[in-house]
């Protein structure tokens, strides 16, 4: 079986990513990893596996001579050293940052596992084949083409097609971009029937294959490429499975009422494809609530793509959601295909989307109404079926008054708009989400932390938690990491949390009313000792008050507690 011998560059998480789907396709080599930073992670990593790890791009393509180079860094100079191998028939993939990354290298694995599969029925036919790329190098020559002129492929390989055959089958598909069939020609003095066709990649032509074989035998050409157009439709078949989703309603802790409240709304939402609009604080969980409205609705095996207007700068927001042709700017060496494109059939999750810029918000108008869209550059409308879940940390509605965001988006966003609740209005949520955040620290850090006591508890239940879900996940970690024994205590914490101890038993510098140092003691005993009856009636005894007392009080601070 021919290997695909890969060079992967970049080194960071993006090039890690790749080199650990890549290492377990069996028809791919590694053939080393190239990263300026010797001391990036995926260098390591590709020393302990016996893989080249070196600083010297260049060095490493002219030792190895790879059939493929995949880029997992944005370097314009770089970019343009590779346009020049690619000239030489070496493939390039790009694979960029974030949530996309994901999708780019499932599908161009997906492409290699086809080159893989195409080598294997190519080198087999007896028909001769020759494929070039868009600009007529020739790439592949198959020992039966070798058989049937006695030309070494190597005397083929690396030529132009417009210089050895400027009329014949492959030159004209390339320049009409149309397939040519039963052409009729003369091979090397070999009488042969030729048919040509463009390789399409996602619609673009990156170049074209010929088949030859004698004029006895054009039955068995057509069976070869029916196999070969099956076997993309399976690979495609399997791109539209894939998910970057991975968090079900299962995984959301809570039982308040507003938290309630807007899983139950989260949950009608996911049974339609109606747009959604998540607001709420930052660290509140609308990525997490995206993922399962995902997960549960009919679109749940389809892909789940995350674009964010804060990962990237401005200018490139655009191309990162609609994708951009080539040539569309300085740079742009090749067609790359956007967020929008790539969540095809599934869901697209904007986040922070109060962040994205005029123009997009407009392009995004056009596509949550007409289901239409272009890439940069490009002119041709291009038909997307997304369903988009939106969310924001900002007020929309003032944002719109202030002409700042577009009405027409805000109004057709709020198909369904969810409001998550802060962590200081659901406290009751507080200690079964550290409980669970525990397991969780427990398992990365290898510790033993299981236990909490009272006085911890107290801190993290009174505290406002202005960061939300997310700061008491930071928060606890970094506790934990304080914590030698099984027990969680006050002191772990108070580094961590400000004015902790004055917070806690109303007294110090801070002064503050009566009713407020009630309402923290009455918070404090029922997490200590439970909302049941018996939990109430021992927060009554160490309150010292009547468990009747208890009870009026609770009725007279309800709101609050």
């Amino acid at each position: 079986m021919e290997l695909t011998k890969v060079v992967i560059v970049g080194a960071g998480e993006e090039g890690v990513a790749v080199y650990r789907v890549l290492r377990d396709i069996n028809t791919v080599r590694i053939l080393g990893i190239a990263d300026r930073n010797l001391s990036a992670p995926g260098m390591n990593l590709a020393r302990r596996n016996n893989v080249v790890a070196t600083s010297n791009f260049t060095e490493l393509v002219a030792a190895e001579q790879p059939d493929v180079i995949i880029i997992t860094v944005r370097d314009p100079n770089l970019l343009q050293h590779v346009a020049e191998l690619e000239k030489r028939g070496v493939s390039v993939l790009e694979a960029t940052k974030g949530s996309l990354l994901l999708s780019i290298i499932k599908s161009k694995v997906d492409k290699l596992k086809l080159l893989s599969e195409l080598w294997t029925v190519l080198n087999s036919v007896r028909e001769g084949v020759i494929i070039t790329n868009n600009s007529g190098v020739i790439t592949y020559v198959n020992p039966a083409f070798e058989t049937m002129t006695g030309i070494p492929a190597d005397q083929r390989i690396g030529s132009n097609i417009f210089e050895i055959a400027p009329h014949g089958s492959l030159v004209q598909t390339l320049i009409k971009q149309k397939p040519v069939t039963g052409y009729r020609t003369k091979v090397e003095n070999v009488d042969v029937v030729a048919n040509a066709a463009p390789i399409l990649v996602d619609g673009e032509v990156e170049g074209a294959v010929a088949t030859f074989q004698p004029v006895t035998d054009i039955l068995k050409l057509m069976d070869d490429l029916q196999r070969s157009t099956t076997i993309i439709e399976n690979l495609y078949a399997r791109i539209d499975q894939m998910s970057g989703a991975r968090q079900t309603f299962e995984d959301l802790i809570g039982t308040g009422k507003l938290f309630a409240s807007a899983v139950e709304m989260a949950k009608a939402a996911a049974k339609n494809d109606r747009p959604v609009l998540l607001t709420g604080e930052p660290g509140t969980g609308k990525s997490i609530f995206a993922e399962a409205i995902h997960l549960a609705g009919p679109r749940r095996n389809k892909t789940f793509i995350k674009a964010g207007s804060t990962d990237l700068p401005e200018e490139w927001l655009e191309g990162e959601l609609f994708g951009h042709e080539k040539g569309a700017f300085p740079g742009a060496v090749r067609t790359v295909l956007g967020k929008v494109e790539l969540a095809r059939g599934g869901t697209l999750y904007l986040e922070d989307i109060a962040g994205f810029n005029e123009y997009v918000q407009k392009k995004l108008v056009r596509l949550l109404r007409e289901g239409i869209y272009q890439r940069v550059g490009g002119e041709e409308k291009l038909r997307s079926n997304v369903r988009i879940i939106a969310s924001t940390g900002a007020d929309l509605k003032a944002r719109v008054q202030e002409g700042l965001f577009s009405e027409e988006l805000y109004d057709l966003l709020q198909g369904v708009e969810i409001t998550l609740p802060p962590l200081r209005k659901r406290r009751e949520d507080i200690l079964p989400l550290a409980r669970h955040f525990m397991a969780v620290i427990n398992r990365k850090l290898d510790k033993q932390v299981t236990e909490i006591t009272a006085d911890a508890k107290q801190l993290l239940v009174n505290y406002d938690w202005p960061g939300n879900v997310d700061e008491l996940k930071d928060m606890l970690e970094r506790a934990i990491v304080l914590t030698d024994g099984k027990v969680l205590e006050s002191r772990h914490l108070t580094p961590f949390i400000p004015q902790a101890g004055e917070r806690i038993l109303g007294i110090g510098t801070e002064i503050m009313p009566l009713d407020k140092i009630e309402q923290i003691m009455l918070r404090a005993a029922l997490s200590h000792f439970g909302e049941s009856l018996e939990g109430k009636k021992k927060a009554a005894q160490a309150l010292n008050i009547s468990l009747a007392t208890l009870y009026n009080k609770l009725k007279k601070y309800k709101a609050n507690i």
